[in-house]
């Protein structure tokens, strides 16, 4: 039987997992605000957020450090940049109706983290993982063929977070400190948008209902609740384990699409998710087999 350790990390991945699923119904409720405007707030109440969870924790400690290493804070301002573009797509495609594409992007996404582990972390392809890239491939290519053009949204997303992971590895800093020091990154960029760029009917604060604000200044915690989730089960699970709970955040995001916000499921765009389901699906039972073989040579 699990012990406790593990339960409770099976609850915080399981938490983790569906907020950032449910997380386009948030950003759906800001459909009047333009995606920079999102964006910037979403940086700004970030990083006081945080800020506020680094001193109730007292985790400043590793804030001074990293700061201290030049390295380290050009790699978190590269994965700032990252992240921040990320964030700007998901927000855009969420609220011009292109949530499907969105799911499919987080779907690609740890079939494209394979790939990076190939190149760059001189990991091997086993025999499955080639057949789950090429039915993943396969799925893009019926996109291509079906729409004359690459499936921009999914493939960005896909991109920008498989970098933001490979890079954010390379720094040795909790999810705190680290999200810190990216948003801390990207403020003052925010704040000069918002303050000298911004020119729309919701752009100034003062101007906004109440309501409207409350879900701006919201955008800080929506970040951060399931980023806090998700480090609070890597301490408690392998990292092979919470690899299985990802695709609940895409799933959810899909049924949202086609059942709440009625975005037209097209017979070739369903053959793509089926392609891709298919290649997740051999990835996984391959993932699920090697971790079987791993624990009798360990015995």
């Amino acid at each position: 039987m699990p012990n406790q350790t593990t339960k409770h990390g099976v609850i915080f991945a399981l938490a983790a997992y569906v907020m950032w699923g449910f997380a386009p119904v948030y950003f759906k409720s800001l459909t009047q605000v333009p995606a920079y405007e999102i964006l910037a707030h979403r940086v700004i109440w970030s990083c006081v957020f945080v800020a506020a969870l680094l001193g109730l924790g007292k985790q400043w400690g590793a804030v001074s450090a990293v700061i201290k290493q030049p390295r380290q804070l050009a790699t978190l301002a590269l994965t700032s940049v990252l992240i921040g573009l990320n964030w700007l797509i998901f927000i855009w495609a969420v609220n011009n109706d292109r949530m499907l594409d969105a799911s499919l992007g987080y779907y690609i996404n740890p079939l494209f983290n394979v790939v990076l582990g190939m190149l760059f972390l001189g990991e091997r392809f086993r025999r499955a993982q080639w057949v789950a890239i090429g039915l993943a491939l396969s799925g893009v290519l019926i996109q291509v063929i079906s729409y004359g053009s690459l499936p921009w949204i999914a493939i960005s997303l896909a991109v920008s977070f498989g970098f933001y992971g490979l890079l954010r590895k390379k720094v040795n800093l909790g999810a705190l400190p680290g999200l810190f020091v990216e948003t801390l990154w990207l403020f003052p960029l925010a704040l000069a948008y918002l303050g000298l760029f911004a020119d729309s009917a919701t752009s100034h604060l003062l101007g906004n209902t109440s309501s409207l604000n409350i879900l701006l200044l919201s955008a800080g915690i929506v970040t951060t609740l399931p980023l806090l989730c998700f480090a609070a089960a890597a301490t408690r699970l392998r990292l092979s384990t919470i690899g299985f709970f990802q695709y609940i955040g895409p799933s959810l995001m899909f049924i949202l699409a086609t059942s709440v916000y009625g975005e037209e499921l097209e017979p070739m765009k369903l053959l793509t998710f089926a392609f891709i389901w298919l290649g997740l699906s051999v990835f996984t039972w391959d993932a699920l087999r090697n971790q079987r073989r791993q624990k009798k040579a360990a015995k």
